[in-house]
């Protein structure tokens, strides 16, 4: 994506936090005519060492897994907080309106999870993350219900080869800072996340 540098992360972490606080990702792959094909899907974060490794599946009927699986190298893209701003907020007249966000980028090498086993461990860390009320009723569920439903999805780890993340909350311009601050403190839960954010940064408050 576009990185202008004042708005890449310096810090590794603040990627993986984003990762976790915001799991619903878009997954995309090139079909067979060379045109995107974009799937949102909750994915799991796990880290191997240095590593990055995010742990998700699809419907067995969705093309996305032999796009995939043909070409493995794919983009994921996880969305945080975002934004619009008002010019309202610089101290002058002559300024544009624009829009702010949180969103990290990751080139991805795709490998299929096809066992049983391996299935399973992979929609615990899933269950776990989202409702882990029901991993008991799942561990209940007969076996050959339970196979019947692995039979219907395709899993499979995104190792991740690339990684961005674009932090847009204006730190170029200080001097909107302060009223950008009280705008957001004061409005929507996206804008209220991207308060702290400029908190956290230390953006003129």
């Amino acid at each position: 994506m576009y990185m202008p540098p004042q708005f890449a992360a310096k810090d590794a972490a603040i990627a993986r936090e984003l990762m976790r606080a915001h799991p619903f990702a878009s997954l995309i792959s090139t079909d067979d005519e060379g045109l995107p094909f974009v799937t949102h899907l909750p994915l799991h974060l796990v880290e191997e060492g240095d590593e990055l490794v995010l742990l998700g599946h699809v419907a067995r009927p969705n093309p996305h897994a032999k796009y995939l699986f043909d070409r493995p190298r794919a983009v994921v893209t996880f969305m945080g907080p975002h934004a619009y701003m008002t010019p309202r907020v610089y101290p002058d007249l002559a300024r544009v309106p624009t829009w702010n966000y949180l969103a990290v980028h990751c080139t991805v090498q795709a490998t299929p999870v096809d066992s049983f086993e391996d299935k399973d461990r992979l929609l615990k860390h899933l269950i776990h993350d989202h409702d882990p009320a029901y991993a008991d009723q799942w561990r209940g569920l007969e076996e050959d219900f339970q196979q019947k439903l692995m039979r219907g999805i395709v899993a499979f780890e995104l190792r991740v080869m690339e990684l961005q993340c674009k932090l847009k909350i204006n730190q170029h311009r200080p001097e909107s800072h302060g009223a950008l601050h009280a705008a957001y403190a004061s409005g929507s839960p996206d804008e209220q996340a991207l308060a702290g954010w400029m908190r956290r940064l230390g953006l003129g408050v």
